[in-house]
Protein backbone atom coordinates (compact mmCIF):
# COMPACT_ATOMS: atom_id res chain seq x y z
CA UNK A 1 0.00 0.00 0.00
CA UNK A 2 1.28 3.48 -0.49
CA UNK A 3 1.43 6.18 2.03
CA UNK A 4 3.61 9.16 2.54
CA UNK A 5 5.29 9.06 5.75
CA UNK A 6 8.58 10.88 7.48
CA UNK A 7 10.84 8.83 9.77
CA UNK A 8 12.17 11.72 11.90
CA UNK A 9 11.06 14.91 12.69
CA UNK A 10 12.20 17.49 10.13
CA UNK A 11 11.51 20.99 8.60
CA UNK A 12 9.77 21.10 5.53
CA UNK A 13 12.52 22.09 3.56
CA UNK A 14 14.51 18.66 5.00
CA UNK A 15 14.70 16.21 1.56
CA UNK A 16 13.20 13.56 3.89
CA UNK A 17 10.74 15.92 5.32
CA UNK A 18 7.99 13.74 3.13
CA UNK A 19 8.53 10.44 1.15
CA UNK A 20 6.51 7.82 -0.42
CA UNK A 21 6.68 4.47 1.10
CA UNK A 22 5.43 1.21 1.00
CA UNK A 23 3.62 -0.25 3.89
CA UNK A 24 1.54 -3.48 4.63
CA UNK A 25 -2.14 -3.61 4.12
CA UNK A 26 -3.85 -2.75 7.17
CA UNK A 27 -6.05 -4.71 8.89
CA UNK A 28 -9.30 -3.37 10.88
CA UNK A 29 -9.73 -4.24 14.48
CA UNK A 30 -12.72 -5.38 16.00
CA UNK A 31 -14.08 -1.98 16.13
CA UNK A 32 -12.55 -0.60 13.18
CA UNK A 33 -13.83 0.53 9.95
CA UNK A 34 -11.16 -0.33 6.62
CA UNK A 35 -11.50 2.95 4.80
CA UNK A 36 -10.35 3.50 0.74
CA UNK A 37 -9.70 7.16 1.50
CA UNK A 38 -10.57 9.67 -1.36
CA UNK A 39 -9.69 12.81 -0.24
CA UNK A 40 -7.84 14.27 2.70
CA UNK A 41 -6.83 17.80 4.06
CA UNK A 42 -4.20 19.43 6.42
CA UNK A 43 -4.59 20.74 9.58
CA UNK A 44 -1.68 22.58 11.64
CA UNK A 45 -1.22 19.16 13.66
CA UNK A 46 0.50 17.78 11.22
CA UNK A 47 2.79 20.01 10.87
CA UNK A 48 3.35 20.41 14.34
CA UNK A 49 3.81 16.33 14.23
CA UNK A 50 6.22 16.19 11.65
CA UNK A 51 8.63 18.90 12.38
CA UNK A 52 8.59 17.91 16.53
CA UNK A 53 7.55 14.41 17.59
CA UNK A 54 10.16 11.50 17.28
CA UNK A 55 9.04 8.80 15.33
CA UNK A 56 9.98 5.26 17.05
CA UNK A 57 13.61 3.84 15.57
CA UNK A 58 13.06 2.08 12.39
CA UNK A 59 9.35 3.29 12.29
CA UNK A 60 7.67 5.59 9.84
CA UNK A 61 4.91 7.81 10.63
CA UNK A 62 2.01 8.76 8.12
CA UNK A 63 0.63 11.57 8.62
CA UNK A 64 -2.71 13.16 7.95
CA UNK A 65 -5.80 13.97 10.32
CA UNK A 66 -8.90 14.09 8.40
CA UNK A 67 -10.55 11.94 5.57
CA UNK A 68 -13.17 10.78 3.45
CA UNK A 69 -13.51 7.54 1.91
CA UNK A 70 -15.64 4.56 0.78
CA UNK A 71 -15.89 1.93 3.33
CA UNK A 72 -13.61 -1.70 2.50
CA UNK A 73 -14.34 -4.13 5.35
CA UNK A 74 -16.02 -3.53 9.11
CA UNK A 75 -14.37 -5.03 12.37
CA UNK A 76 -16.86 -7.74 13.71
CA UNK A 77 -17.66 -5.21 16.61
CA UNK A 78 -19.15 -2.58 14.53
CA UNK A 79 -22.90 -1.54 13.98
CA UNK A 80 -24.50 0.69 11.49
CA UNK A 81 -21.69 0.66 8.72
CA UNK A 82 -21.63 -1.23 5.89
CA UNK A 83 -18.99 -1.98 2.62
CA UNK A 84 -19.75 0.84 0.55
CA UNK A 85 -20.81 3.65 2.74
CA UNK A 86 -19.35 6.92 1.85
CA UNK A 87 -17.62 8.26 5.32
CA UNK A 88 -15.58 10.77 7.14
CA UNK A 89 -13.54 11.22 10.34
CA UNK A 90 -10.19 12.89 11.72
CA UNK A 91 -8.90 9.39 12.97
CA UNK A 92 -6.45 9.33 15.85
CA UNK A 93 -3.20 10.73 16.85
CA UNK A 94 -1.86 7.29 18.19
CA UNK A 95 -3.05 5.18 14.79
CA UNK A 96 -1.56 5.67 11.10
CA UNK A 97 -3.20 8.74 9.32
CA UNK A 98 -4.84 9.37 5.90
CA UNK A 99 -2.01 10.25 3.84
CA UNK A 100 -2.51 6.25 2.10
CA UNK A 101 -4.15 4.61 0.19
CA UNK A 102 -6.32 3.17 2.92
CA UNK A 103 -6.49 3.72 6.22
CA UNK A 104 -8.07 1.42 9.27
CA UNK A 105 -10.36 4.39 11.80
CA UNK A 106 -12.08 3.19 15.10
CA UNK A 107 -15.69 3.30 13.47
CA UNK A 108 -17.20 5.24 16.46
CA UNK A 109 -15.56 8.42 15.57
CA UNK A 110 -16.37 8.39 11.99
CA UNK A 111 -19.67 8.73 10.27
CA UNK A 112 -21.60 8.54 6.97
CA UNK A 113 -20.41 12.31 5.38
CA UNK A 114 -22.51 14.65 3.95
CA UNK A 115 -24.87 13.30 1.12
CA UNK A 116 -25.02 16.72 -1.11
CA UNK A 117 -20.46 17.23 -0.45
CA UNK A 118 -18.35 15.31 -2.74
CA UNK A 119 -15.21 13.85 -1.15
CA UNK A 120 -12.94 16.99 -1.36
CA UNK A 121 -15.61 19.23 0.83
CA UNK A 122 -16.49 16.84 3.05
CA UNK A 123 -12.63 16.10 3.94
CA UNK A 124 -12.09 19.82 5.04
CA UNK A 125 -14.05 19.64 8.23
CA UNK A 126 -14.28 16.47 10.20
CA UNK A 127 -11.26 17.55 12.44
CA UNK A 128 -11.71 21.05 12.75
CA UNK A 129 -15.79 20.23 13.18
CA UNK A 130 -14.85 18.41 15.70
CA UNK A 131 -12.74 20.63 17.83
CA UNK A 132 -14.93 23.59 17.28
CA UNK A 133 -18.10 21.58 17.94
CA UNK A 134 -16.61 20.27 21.76
CA UNK A 135 -15.49 23.61 22.04
CA UNK A 136 -18.60 25.29 21.52
CA UNK A 137 -20.95 22.95 23.47
CA UNK A 138 -19.18 20.73 25.50
CA UNK A 139 -15.95 23.27 27.07
CA UNK A 140 -18.27 26.63 26.74
CA UNK A 141 -20.86 24.37 27.73
CA UNK A 142 -23.18 26.54 25.47
CA UNK A 143 -26.75 24.81 24.84
CA UNK A 144 -27.81 24.41 21.40
CA UNK A 145 -30.16 27.22 20.64
CA UNK A 146 -29.07 28.78 23.47
CA UNK A 147 -26.73 31.58 24.46
CA UNK A 148 -29.30 34.59 23.98
CA UNK A 149 -27.65 37.73 25.55
CA UNK A 150 -24.57 36.35 25.73
CA UNK A 151 -21.15 37.60 23.33
CA UNK A 152 -18.67 34.92 21.67
CA UNK A 153 -15.36 35.92 20.19
CA UNK A 154 -13.39 33.79 18.26
CA UNK A 155 -9.97 34.74 18.09
CA UNK A 156 -8.20 33.61 14.45
CA UNK A 157 -11.68 33.22 13.45
CA UNK A 158 -10.78 32.79 9.33
CA UNK A 159 -8.27 29.48 10.09
CA UNK A 160 -9.83 26.14 9.72
CA UNK A 161 -11.25 25.29 13.26
CA UNK A 162 -12.55 29.20 13.05
CA UNK A 163 -14.21 29.25 9.93
CA UNK A 164 -16.73 26.29 11.06
CA UNK A 165 -17.33 27.83 15.33
CA UNK A 166 -18.38 30.87 13.68
CA UNK A 167 -20.69 29.14 11.42
CA UNK A 168 -21.67 26.49 14.37
CA UNK A 169 -22.58 29.87 16.52
CA UNK A 170 -24.07 32.23 14.40
CA UNK A 171 -26.47 28.72 13.00
CA UNK A 172 -26.96 26.64 15.95
CA UNK A 173 -26.99 28.88 18.64
CA UNK A 174 -28.63 32.88 19.78
CA UNK A 175 -24.84 33.85 20.34
CA UNK A 176 -23.66 37.49 19.01
CA UNK A 177 -20.55 36.63 17.26
CA UNK A 178 -17.31 38.31 16.99
CA UNK A 179 -15.02 36.85 14.57
CA UNK A 180 -11.12 38.33 14.52
CA UNK A 181 -8.99 38.82 11.32
CA UNK A 182 -6.31 41.55 10.16
CA UNK A 183 -6.63 41.44 6.62
CA UNK A 184 -9.53 42.65 4.45
CA UNK A 185 -9.49 38.94 2.58
CA UNK A 186 -9.82 36.87 6.04
CA UNK A 187 -12.35 39.74 7.40
CA UNK A 188 -14.52 39.00 4.43
CA UNK A 189 -14.08 35.22 4.68
CA UNK A 190 -15.49 35.48 8.72
CA UNK A 191 -18.05 37.88 7.27
CA UNK A 192 -19.25 35.58 4.89
CA UNK A 193 -18.74 32.55 7.70
CA UNK A 194 -21.70 34.39 9.81
CA UNK A 195 -19.77 36.81 12.16
CA UNK A 196 -22.04 39.57 13.49
CA UNK A 197 -18.80 41.40 13.90
CA UNK A 198 -15.04 41.24 13.19
CA UNK A 199 -12.32 43.14 14.66
CA UNK A 200 -8.44 43.18 13.75
CA UNK A 201 -6.19 41.10 15.91
CA UNK A 202 -3.04 43.50 14.96
CA UNK A 203 -4.43 45.60 17.47
CA UNK A 204 -4.94 44.68 21.47
CA UNK A 205 -8.09 43.19 21.40
CA UNK A 206 -9.65 44.62 24.28
CA UNK A 207 -8.75 48.09 22.78
CA UNK A 208 -10.54 47.00 19.52
CA UNK A 209 -13.97 46.10 20.80
CA UNK A 210 -13.84 48.79 22.60
CA UNK A 211 -13.84 50.99 20.15
CA UNK A 212 -15.92 48.52 18.20
CA UNK A 213 -18.40 49.72 21.20
CA UNK A 214 -19.21 46.05 21.75
CA UNK A 215 -18.47 45.82 25.40
CA UNK A 216 -17.40 42.63 27.53
CA UNK A 217 -17.72 39.27 26.18
CA UNK A 218 -19.05 36.25 27.72
CA UNK A 219 -16.96 34.00 26.19
CA UNK A 220 -13.66 32.91 24.38
CA UNK A 221 -12.73 30.54 21.37
CA UNK A 222 -8.92 31.38 21.61
CA UNK A 223 -7.73 29.43 18.64
CA UNK A 224 -4.32 31.27 18.33
CA UNK A 225 -1.90 33.30 19.15
CA UNK A 226 -3.60 32.95 23.19
CA UNK A 227 -0.11 34.16 25.42
CA UNK A 228 0.10 37.20 22.89
CA UNK A 229 -3.57 37.99 23.52
CA UNK A 230 -4.42 36.70 26.55
CA UNK A 231 -3.72 39.86 28.99
CA UNK A 232 -6.11 42.04 27.17
CA UNK A 233 -8.92 38.66 26.91
CA UNK A 234 -9.12 38.72 30.50
CA UNK A 235 -9.32 42.55 30.56
CA UNK A 236 -12.42 41.71 27.70
CA UNK A 237 -13.91 39.49 29.32
CA UNK A 238 -17.06 39.69 31.62
CA UNK A 239 -17.48 38.85 35.21
CA UNK A 240 -17.83 34.77 35.46
CA UNK A 241 -17.02 34.25 31.63
CA UNK A 242 -15.17 31.50 30.06
CA UNK A 243 -12.16 31.62 28.50
CA UNK A 244 -11.33 27.95 25.82
CA UNK A 245 -7.89 27.39 23.46
CA UNK A 246 -6.69 25.18 21.61
CA UNK A 247 -3.34 26.46 20.52
CA UNK A 248 0.32 25.63 22.15
CA UNK A 249 2.53 28.13 23.88
CA UNK A 250 6.05 28.29 24.52
CA UNK A 251 5.50 29.74 27.70
CA UNK A 252 3.07 29.01 30.90
CA UNK A 253 -0.17 30.21 31.31
CA UNK A 254 -0.55 31.69 34.20
CA UNK A 255 -4.26 31.17 35.87
CA UNK A 256 -4.02 33.55 38.25
CA UNK A 257 -5.08 36.65 37.06
CA UNK A 258 -8.50 34.69 36.37
CA UNK A 259 -9.28 35.32 39.89
CA UNK A 260 -10.93 38.31 40.23
CA UNK A 261 -13.16 37.93 37.87
CA UNK A 262 -13.69 34.19 38.46
CA UNK A 263 -12.91 33.32 35.03
CA UNK A 264 -12.53 29.82 33.99
CA UNK A 265 -10.32 28.41 31.62
CA UNK A 266 -10.64 25.27 29.46
CA UNK A 267 -8.29 23.81 27.43
CA UNK A 268 -9.77 21.56 23.64
CA UNK A 269 -8.15 18.20 22.28
CA UNK A 270 -10.00 16.54 19.86
CA UNK A 271 -8.01 13.54 20.15
CA UNK A 272 -8.71 13.11 23.92
CA UNK A 273 -11.66 10.83 23.58
CA UNK A 274 -9.65 8.73 21.25
CA UNK A 275 -6.75 8.47 22.76
CA UNK A 276 -8.12 7.36 26.28
CA UNK A 277 -11.04 5.51 25.01
CA UNK A 278 -13.15 7.02 26.91
CA UNK A 279 -16.94 6.11 28.06
CA UNK A 280 -18.62 9.06 25.50
CA UNK A 281 -16.37 8.03 22.76
CA UNK A 282 -19.53 7.84 21.10
CA UNK A 283 -20.28 11.16 20.85
CA UNK A 284 -17.27 12.03 17.69
CA UNK A 285 -19.22 9.85 15.47
CA UNK A 286 -22.73 11.28 16.48
CA UNK A 287 -21.93 14.84 16.83
CA UNK A 288 -20.74 14.12 13.11
CA UNK A 289 -23.96 12.55 11.92
CA UNK A 290 -25.15 16.35 13.39
CA UNK A 291 -22.76 18.27 11.15
CA UNK A 292 -23.68 16.24 7.87
CA UNK A 293 -27.29 16.71 8.93
CA UNK A 294 -26.54 20.10 9.08
CA UNK A 295 -24.60 20.41 6.01
CA UNK A 296 -27.50 18.41 4.26
CA UNK A 297 -29.75 20.83 5.10
CA UNK A 298 -27.90 23.92 3.67
CA UNK A 299 -27.88 25.42 7.11
CA UNK A 300 -23.33 24.66 7.15
CA UNK A 301 -21.38 25.07 4.42
CA UNK A 302 -17.72 23.14 3.44
CA UNK A 303 -14.56 25.17 4.24
CA UNK A 304 -13.02 23.98 1.61
CA UNK A 305 -10.90 27.07 -0.17
CA UNK A 306 -7.62 25.62 -1.55
CA UNK A 307 -7.20 22.11 -3.26
CA UNK A 308 -3.92 21.04 -4.50
CA UNK A 309 -4.66 18.21 -6.58
CA UNK A 310 -4.22 14.81 -6.18
CA UNK A 311 -2.08 13.12 -3.12
CA UNK A 312 1.60 13.28 -3.59
CA UNK A 313 5.20 14.11 -1.94
CA UNK A 314 5.20 16.85 -4.10
CA UNK A 315 1.54 17.99 -3.18
CA UNK A 316 1.28 17.10 0.00
CA UNK A 317 4.87 19.31 0.39
CA UNK A 318 3.11 22.40 -1.20
CA UNK A 319 -0.01 21.99 0.80
CA UNK A 320 1.39 21.54 4.22
CA UNK A 321 4.07 24.76 3.53
CA UNK A 322 0.29 26.67 2.57
CA UNK A 323 -0.95 26.05 6.12
CA UNK A 324 2.94 26.69 7.96
CA UNK A 325 2.92 29.94 6.65
CA UNK A 326 0.16 31.02 9.12
CA UNK A 327 -1.86 32.82 6.21
CA UNK A 328 -4.15 29.96 5.51
CA UNK A 329 -7.80 30.55 5.31
CA UNK A 330 -10.33 28.23 5.61
CA UNK A 331 -9.01 24.44 4.24
CA UNK A 332 -6.66 22.94 2.65
CA UNK A 333 -8.05 19.37 0.40
CA UNK A 334 -5.87 16.85 -1.45
CA UNK A 335 -7.64 13.71 -3.77
CA UNK A 336 -6.35 10.78 -2.28
CA UNK A 337 -3.62 8.80 -4.54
Amino acid sequence: MKAIAHRQPAPLSAADALELVDLPEPMPGPNDLLVQVKAVSVNPVDVKVRAGMPVPEGQVRVLGWDAAGTVLAVGPAVQGFAAGDRVWYAGALDRQGSNAERQVVDARIASRMPATLDFAHAAALPLTAITAWEMLFDRLGVAPGGGQGQRLLVVGAAGGVGSILVQLARKLTQLEVIGTASRPDTQAWVQEMGAHHVIDHSQPLDQALAAAGLGPVHLVASLTQTQQHYAALINALAPQGKLALIDDSNEPIDARPLKAKSLSLHWEMMFTRSRFQTDDITKQGELLVQVAAAIDAGTLRSTMTRHFGRLSVATLREAQAHVESGRAIGKAVLDGF
